[in-house]
């Protein structure tokens, strides 16, 4: 059941309880194995009384992956049948989606067609959802980007932005960060804002940074981190500081390789295993 072919992980018994692991998906492989396949891993290890199973909800991932590299990944209604028909009774479904936008929200509409087809359904919470989360999370990206607190250096972090309320994540966050005395990171975003030229401006006027380091706010370092936020374009993150005359470098790592966030994951399962 659920088997993830890239690499030979799953707690692949036939239990009759299963954690499905939901993300947004990417075509980047190793970025996949680094961050979503980490992610996997780690649940794996903590509840290896449970069958692991993985779903994407973009199709277009899906497919090009089917296309290109013969890799065939489910769905989220393809795992969630898969395993009905395994007799899991007791699922779990935990997303790796750093907030609740749209994507979480879909995900939410498709199990409430499922609520009666297995004895138990939990669903866990995304990275970002409460207090503790945040203070996780800060953590996590401050220590692994603590070389770079020389005074004169700048980390910028790149999320998505999404449509959703929930936007409000990114502007909450970086004002927490402020408050525990990050003052020299900054988050933005691709859609939505705080988009890069208010990033700019705010790191012009603070007047004291020479260098900027660019790394991704997302759970996998994929097309918005290769080209939105390094790529070669004139509108890239990393060209449009650069025209702003910043030294640039560039650290295309996803959240996933972090293992305090991978932590966070697990605690969340932990939780819904517990409801």
């Amino acid at each position: 059941m659920g088997v993830i072919s890239d690499f030979q992980l799953i707690n692949a018994g036939k239990r009759d309880q299963a954690i499905l692991v939901v993300s947004f998906g990417t075509s980047y492989n190793e970025s996949r194995k680094k961050n979503i396949g980490a992610i996997e891993r780690t649940i794996a290890e903590e509840f290896p009384e449970y069958d692991i199973c993985r779903a994407f909800t973009s199709r277009m991932i899906i497919d090009k992956l089917k296309k290109r590299d013969g890799l065939e990944i489910d769905s989220v209604n393809m795992a969630l049948d898969r395993a009905i028909d395994h007799g899991v009774r007791k699922m779990i479904v935990q997303p790796t989606h750093l907030m609740n936008g749209y994507e979480y929200m879909k995900l939410v509409d498709i199990l409430k067609g499922y609520e009666n087809r297995f004895e138990k359904m939990m669903l866990g919470a995304p990275l970002l959802t409460d207090d503790r989360d945040f203070d996780a999370v800060i953590q996590a990206i401050t220590a692994v980007t603590a070389s770079f607190d020389d005074g004169e250096t700048a980390v910028c972090l790149m999320g998505h932005g999404t449509e959703a309320v929930s936007n409000r994540i990114y502007r909450e966050l970086q004002e927490k960060l402020i408050a525990a005395g990050y003052e020299n990171y900054y988050i933005g975003t691709v859609e939505e804002g705080p988009l890069v030229e208010e990033l700019i401006h705010a790191i012009n006027k603070k007047g004291i940074y020479q260098r900027v380091v660019l790394e991704p706010l997302m759970v996998v370092a994929g097309d918005h981190a290769h080209h939105d936020m390094g790529g070669d374009s004139e509108d890239s993150w990393k060209n449009r500081f650069e025209s702003a005359g910043y030294k640039v470098e560039c650290l295309l790592r996803g959240l996933g390789e972090i293992p305090e966030i991978r932590d966070i994951y697990v605690d969340h399962v932990r939780n819904a295993a517990e409801m």
